[in-house]
């Protein structure tokens, strides 16, 4: 451990301390601690801030906030599932956050659920997930995202919904927003916000379970949990995965991100979710 590293984590019990008693430290302390964390690496970062939780931020960071950008949400007349719409705008995307214009369309709130995919299996007799016993959901994980589907399951479930897959663009835009903050809540790096590997949770956990992980659009889960299928294909037969996942490391989890897998790839750790473009979905809503 060196220098920056060695005073951060000596800080951890006296910030917690300044932090339950709404004490600000002094402008000395908190340029010295400012230095220390410019000078370590992004895995002592997100170690210390996840030590801490929000009880310390950079001196500039710390009346950021991020603004709800969202419509209110509307119900997908087919699975009933909760949609937001995001409106058609520039946003900045990738690790080098390059603007892109991406029309409006309606993106789920939630991942699909195992009880949301156990209604398409019924519907369609498609193929459950191999881990539900005798082929039925189990009730303790039915608000758990749905895994161990492949990117032709998650295909299926979106043409029986009416709906498709999201763009890598369009995932990414509903996680970050317009202003392409590293994270859906922001800049601060808070593993504490999302279900990744140095919370311990070692599984799945119910989709609104990380509230104060929500993205500008009020999107749950856009980083960790599970990682989530899109339609943009990276070579052929594979298709890219975005958000990270219960088993990732929290760096892994940013939404720029890459990452793919082959089409055929399953795994305890990946689901989806769905998009519909905006006229199509108002459209719909209007002949209900």
């Amino acid at each position: 451990m060196n220098a920056p590293q060695g005073l951060l984590f000596a800080s951890v019990d006296a910030l917690r301390v300044l932090a339950q008693e709404n004490i600000q430290p002094r402008p000395v302390n908190q340029a010295a601690l400012d230095t220390c964390m410019s000078r370590s690496d992004p895995d002592t970062h997100a170690r210390f801030t996840f030590l801490v939780g929000d009880s310390v931020v950079g001196a500039g960071e710390k009346d950021v906030q991020v603004e709800p950008i969202g419509s209110g949400q509307v119900h997908h007349p087919t699975d009933g599932s909760a949609m937001i719409l995001v409106e058609g705008s520039v946003f900045f995307g990738g690790p080098s956050n390059t603007p892109a214009w991406i029309a409006s369309y309606y993106i789920d709130v939630f991942p699909v659920s195992n009880e949301d995919y156990a209604r398409f299996v019924a519907a369609t007799g498609h193929e459950p997930p191999y881990h539900w016993p005798d082929g039925q959901c189990p009730p303790e994980i039915r608000d758990h995202p749905v895994v161990f589907v492949t990117w032709n399951d998650a295909s299926a479930y979106a043409a029986w919904a009416g709906k498709s897959l999201p763009t890598g663009q369009q995932w990414e835009k509903a996680a970050r927003g317009t202003r392409g903050t590293v994270y859906p809540w922001g800049d601060q790096p808070t593993p504490a916000k999302c279900n990744v590997r140095e919370n311990g949770v070692g599984l799945t956990t119910p989709r609104d379970c990380y509230q104060s992980g929500v993205s500008p659009y009020g999107v749950y889960d856009m980083c960790g949990n599970v990682w989530e299928w899109c339609s943009t294909e990276t070579k052929p037969g594979r298709h890219e995965l975005k958000g990270g996942a219960w088993t990732s490391p929290f760096l892994r989890s940013t939404p720029s991100s890459f990452n793919d897998a082959n089409a055929t790839m399953k795994d305890d750790d990946t689901g989806f979710r769905c998009v519909v473009a905006a006229d199509a979905m108002e459209e719909l809503l209007r002949g209900r």
